[in-house]
């Protein structure tokens, strides 16, 4: 059965100008990717270390890895372990630029590539040709552009960088848009406060997460039998 096509299906895509987006690379690569790595990120609660989406050294490969490495090591220690996944819908289209911006402002950038970039997200605006009728032109406040070189960092910043676990020994892996949190079997008590916390900072920062798409499995020790299973809808 075919399902009529409305105007959410569609995603737009748009087109940035040659030079712009390798200017805006050459400050991604020269100021802002040491600056996620400078102290003061940390003590402004920024942490990059578990986002392995739109940045150095990271990727697919290595996010499965890291996350196979910590199942793996605590069931040394546990009968069993459980890993949420978290899904949040349209999480590109929602970012809004007054958070990216607060949060920009805490990295150690020059005064002048931070006024530069956010003059690059202000007096945006939009309109969309489709089938030989174009929208009306719209200022965007909420959105980043996946298609330039500025972009998939800042979305990072803004959805990614804040985004921690609330008790020891239960770690948080990501990729982009999507979350895992793994939580061993010492702390099952805990999982719906890290649950609770995850929707609320999703909620804080402007995504909505979606619980069809989130499931979690138990990945049990050897000799032991896991299961995986769909997300309460009230967490």
């Amino acid at each position: 059965m075919t399902h009529p096509t409305v105007p959410s299906d569609f995603r737009p895509i748009s087109v940035t100008p040659v030079w712009s987006r390798s200017l805006e690379k050459c400050v991604v690569r020269r100021y802002i990717y040491p600056a996620l790595r400078h102290p003061l990120a940390l003590s402004a609660g920024l942490n990059f270390d578990d986002q392995f989406a739109f940045r150095p050294s990271g990727s697919t490969t290595a996010a499965v890895i890291a996350l196979l490495h910590t199942v793996r090591s605590i069931l040394s220690s546990n009968e069993f372990v459980h890993v949420f996944s978290f899904y949040f819908s349209k999480a590109f289209d929602t970012v809004r630029h007054e958070t990216l911006m607060n949060k920009m402002a805490t990295l150690d950038l020059p005064d002048n590539i931070f006024n530069w970039i956010r003059e690059f997200f202000s007096d945006r605006y939009h309109c969309t040709r489709y089938a030989g009728k174009c929208s009306l032109v719209t200022e965007i406040k909420a959105i980043v552009i996946q298609e330039s070189g500025l972009c998939p960092v800042s979305y990072n910043i803004v959805t990614a960088a804040d985004l921690h676990r609330l008790f020891t020994g239960n770690r948080i892996f990501k990729f982009a848009d999507d979350t895992y949190l793994v939580v061993p079997a010492v702390n099952s008590s805990l999982q719906l406060q890290e649950i609770t916390h995850i929707q609320a900072w999703a909620a804080t920062n402007n995504l909505k997460l979606n619980c069809s798409k989130s499931k979690e499995i138990i990945f049990a020790a050897r000799g032991k039998r896991g299961h995986s299973a769909d997300l309460p809808r009230h967490q």
